[in-house]
């Protein structure tokens, strides 16, 4: 006999009615109505958003179990949801809301010794006291591989994340690095990894947490005298994520204690994920024996995504939040949002909010208001090219002979002064900085910065020169 929606729907609605209160069926089942099946997936009418909100987060395992009975493993659900107020009308209208499908992240256990020490171990997440430490894994199971949408510029992160998350610690990408500039998707991506392996080996003890609360639980840990117990808890994690490393710059206590956790985790095939918003090599203030095992696996960069991608995202989006919005004005906003993917983002919901609450349709004129606040708001980055110029008129001098190997003083130090602007006013990493700026390598850069630092401090005339730059730079 054929599968049609109404059939498959009354086979899964006896199990569910099998396994819920009978009050509970009423409210939240008999309203619903199905309206088409498509192969796996079984689009099913909702009374209201908040309906589908509920069903989702109440009975996804329920609706899950009764789907894969009926239409196999690779089951899908979608819900068509009644919305009565429109954005610019007040007919009722449908829009589709794919059903996550997915489960909370369930709490980690580890069994500890009782002889541990002849004490417990203390958890610097939970109230210590209890033997069987209980870890939450502080993933966040909307960040997933499915949300995060692949293009050129992401593409190495994202495979070798895929890479890790069905091999953890089984790769040569230990410790994976994955570092690029800010709304480029390193939280995504390494909450992505995470998920991942608790969804393929759900025994595994995963955990995310940022640098800064790390360093602060070290932090407690050396006033309450109990380091030894921070240390141990960190070494019972077999994946350990940690996000902004570059914020251990200068704190030489966590460094050391990072250093012996690290080595620990990688002696034992256990696995290192760290987020950046620098490469290794631009890293300063942190140790060069932690430096050195940050380089032992992959350095993968998030770059800026090419327009293609940023269209991909915006629709995934959109289909997400069961938003139709013209292609027209979608390109407009993947045209004139460059940068990262957040602000793509932000003017997304900047959009749906003033149609929704100002009962406004999707225009380009609306379009065009918000994006030019979003790209005036948004600091103009001047480039390395542009600093060469005015650094080189600045001095009378043309671009090449800056560029040159010539050792003359005054071009030293105008070729000096160009670096140590790049490095202020642009985001380039010193390498980039260095083969841009007469091919010189990051060590150059970094000397040159320095340099340009003492002397602004030592010679009056050398800091006017900084002075004047600064505001020819900035206009």
């Amino acid at each position: 006999m054929t599968k049609t929606a109404s059939s498959v729907w009354k086979e899964c609605l006896y199990f569910i009615q099998d396994n819920i209160k009978q009050q509970a069926y009423k409210t939240w089942f008999e309203p619903i109505k199905p309206i088409k099946l498509s192969g796996e997936a079984l689009t099913i009418q909702v009374p209201s958003k908040f309906f589908y909100e509920w069903l989702e987060e109440h009975y996804i395992k329920l609706l899950r179990v009764a789907l894969v009975k009926q239409l196999g493993e690779d089951a899908k659900l979608i819900y068509d949801v009644r919305m009565e107020n429109n954005y610019s009308s007040n007919n009722p209208h449908t829009v589709k809301f794919p059903s996550s499908n997915r489960n909370p992240i369930n709490p980690q256990g580890v069994t500890m010794p009782l002889d541990f020490n002849k004490r417990e171990l203390k958890n610097p997440f939970v109230i210590p006291g209890i033997q069987k430490v209980k870890i939450e894994s502080q993933l966040n199971p909307n960040y997933n591989f499915k949300s995060f949408i692949e293009g050129d510029s992401n593409r190495l992160a994202r495979s070798a994340g895929m890479a890790v998350a069905n091999k953890p610690g089984g790769t040569s990408f230990n410790p994976l690095l994955i570092y690029g500039g800010v709304g480029l998707g390193k939280t995504h991506i390494a909450h992505a990894i995470g998920v991942e392996i608790k969804d393929k080996y759900p025994d595994k003890t995963v955990l995310y947490i940022s640098s800064e609360k790390f360093t602060q639980q070290y932090i407690d840990s050396v006033k309450g005298n109990t380091r030894n117990d921070f240390i141990h808890f960190y070494q019972m994690i077999d994946v350990l994520i940690i996000d902004d490393v570059q914020f251990l710059s200068g704190k030489t206590g966590t460094q050391d204690v990072f250093f012996h956790i690290f080595n620990h985790l990688h002696q034992n095939g256990k696995q290192v994920i760290l987020t950046s918003d620098k490469a290794p090599v631009d890293m300063q203030d942190i140790e060069q024996r932690l430096l050195s095992r940050f380089k032992w696996g992959l350095s993968a960069e998030l770059q800026a995504p090419d327009y293609e991608t940023r269209v991909s995202i915006l629709e995934n989006k959109l289909y997400r939040d069961g938003v139709d919005m013209p292609a027209e004005i979608v390109e407009y906003i993947a045209k004139h949002i460059k940068s990262n993917v957040r602000e793509l983002e932000g003017v997304l919901i900047s959009m749906i909010a003033q149609a929704s609450f100002n009962r406004k349709e999707f225009t380009l004129s609306l379009t065009k208001q918000i994006v030019d606040k979003f790209v005036k708001n948004t600091k103009r980055e001047v480039s390395i090219d542009y600093i060469q110029k005015i650094v080189s008129n600045y001095f009378e001098l043309d671009v090449a002979t800056l560029q040159s190997k010539t050792r003359k003083r005054h071009i030293v130090q105008a070729r000096q002064l160009a670096m140590y602007f790049a490095k202020r006013m642009t985001k380039a990493s010193l390498a980039s900085i260095g083969s841009q700026i007469g091919k010189r390598d990051h060590a150059t850069v970094l000397h040159a910065c320095k340099t340009v630092d003492n002397l602004t401090e030592t010679d009056k005339q050398f800091r006017r020169y900084v002075d004047d730059l600064t505001k020819k730079l900035t206009f």
